[in-house]
């Protein structure tokens, strides 16, 4: 499986591409940071994230995207910067066809180091050994948008079976209503 990993912002928007192999095995592809100036106007900012996203999904032509849900920040301004360019990612994948899985950084944290509450640092040294890399990947954002991708990798095989599971639960719920439905229009005709 291959991972467009995304961990959203204006100003420094972490970007990689991780392939999965049989296993927890996991190799980075590419790793970047897309930059916008912040005294750029937000279109142009939102614009550059978008055009960044799309050469990559053309380019690398992944599986699935998968992006860091804004969770909660203190800094409303900050939070709604992330969140559009967490948009702007997934629409450019809709338009692919693409699954777009949001992933909070919890999960992230939890599923690259053990530790839900991992700092920035511990998720770097983790990314970095994970994937055998001899540097560590700079800025944070770099690392972070592997991580994203490494969890989605990791979660998604279960995430398709708890899928599955539900859909033969609700298909199973809709033949036993349907059933007792019957049911009860037979004991009305009889009686």
């Amino acid at each position: 499986m291959r991972v467009l990993g995304v961990d959203p912002g204006l100003t420094r928007c972490g970007i990689a591409v991780v392939d999965g192999a049989v296993g927890r095995k996991v190799t980075c592809v590419q790793v970047d940071v897309v930059r916008t100036p912040v005294d750029a106007d937000l279109a142009v900012r939102l614009l550059a994230v978008s055009d960044a996203v799309e050469e990559w999904l053309d380019r690398h032509r992944p599986d699935a995207v998968a992006v860091e849900r804004v969770f909660s920040q203190y800094n409303v301004r900050t939070a709604m910067g992330t969140a559009q360019a967490g948009g702007v990612v997934a629409l450019a994948a809709a338009k692919r066809g693409l699954p777009v899985v949001f992933h909070t950084p919890s999960e992230v944290k939890a599923a690259v180091t053990g530790s839900g509450r991992a700092d920035k640092a511990q998720v770097t040294a983790m990314v970095t050994k994970l994937l055998g890399l001899t540097t560590a990947p700079k800025p944070a954002d770099a690392a972070d948008a592997i991580a994203i991708a490494v969890c989605h990798i990791w979660r998604a095989p279960m995430r398709n079976r708890l899928a599955e599971a539900e859909a033969k639960a609700a298909e199973l719920a809709r033949k036993h209503k349907a059933r007792l439905a019957e049911a009860a229009s037979k004991r009305k005709t009889t009686t």
